[in-house]
């Protein structure tokens, strides 16, 4: 959908151009279905005043081996908060780790754990100097 960083230049993210190792926001909604399939839980349920908006468990008939199944695999299973809190907003932090060519393919991998911890402080980072710079221009054209 979008490219937000990358390490190399800005102007590459300015102009959303995709090369190998930007970081760029996907749709959640592929990632949220499969998800689904597979575990029999929906992820990313948004949060108000402490309670969920919808329910968890996905209501559907299913055999005995599939239930059965389904219990395993959650009890193996714990999703990241960080990771949640990114299906909650329906977008995605990914990594191109091919170099995009003009057949328009780029594949990557959706960050997470330390990874995703340390992209995210760069855009802070990037965010709020952008912020202090643009205080500064803006106090300087009203000193003049």
């Amino acid at each position: 959908m979008d490219v937000v960083y990358n390490a190399s230049n800005n102007e590459l993210v300015r102009t959303n151009t995709l090369v190998k190792s930007a970081v760029v926001v996907i749709d959640a909604a592929p990632f949220r279905a499969w998800y689904a399939q597979h575990y029999g839980k929906k992820i990313g349920i948004k949060v108000k005043n402490g309670e969920k908006v919808e329910s968890e468990d996905i209501e559907a008939k299913r055999s005995k081996s599939v239930t059965m199944k389904l219990r395993d695999r959650n009890n193996k299973h714990e999703i990241a908060k960080a990771i949640d809190e990114q299906f909650a907003t329906g977008r995605l932090l990914a990594i191109i780790t091919s170099r995009p060519g003009q057949c328009g393919r780029a594949d990557g991998y959706v960050l997470e754990g330390p990874e995703l911890a340390f992209y995210q402080r760069k855009m802070m980072k990037k965010k709020h100097a952008a912020a202090a710079a643009e205080k500064v221009r803006f106090y300087f054209a009203v000193s003049v």
